[in-house]
C-alpha cells in the first residue's frame, strides 16, 4: 500500500523543458539583445588592412627582396651570383665552368 501511495504522489523537483526555434537574421538576434551594429566599423578596418596590404607589396617584390638582399652583403654578390647560377644550372648537367659563366 506503501508503495502504491509513494507512486501516486508527484515529486517536487519536477523539471520542465522547453525548447523554442527562433529564426532571425544576426541582425535582428543583435538588435533584439541590444549589441552594436558594427558593419561600418568592420568596413571601414577592412578598407585599411587592404589599403596596408596594398602598400606592402612592392617590398615583397622578387626585385625588392633581392635588392634588400644585395644592399645588406654587397661583398657577397659574386657568391650570390655563383649561388643563383649553381641552383638552376645544378638540373642541367652543366657544371656552370662555361665560357659565359663565371666561376
Amino acid at each position: 500500500m506503501r508503495r502504491m501511495l509513494a507512486q501516486a504522489r508527484a515529486p517536487r523537483d519536477t523539471l520542465m523543458r522547453a525548447t523554442i526555434n527562433i529564426e532571425c537574421t544576426p541582425a535582428e538576434a543583435r538588435a533584439f539583445f541590444g549589441l552594436p551594429d558594427v558593419q561600418p566599423m568592420q568596413a571601414a578596418m577592412m578598407d585599411r588592412l587592404q589599403e596596408r596590404m596594398v602598400s606592402e607589396m612592392d617590398r615583397f617584390s622578387p626585385e625588392a627582396l633581392v635588392n634588400q638582399w644585395l644592399a645588406t652583403f654587397p661583398q657577397n654578390v659574386e657568391r650570390m651570383q655563383d649561388l643563383f647560377a649553381n641552383m638552376f644550372l645544378g638540373g642541367t648537367g652543366q657544371d656552370g665552368t662555361g665560357p659565359n659563366l663565371r666561376r
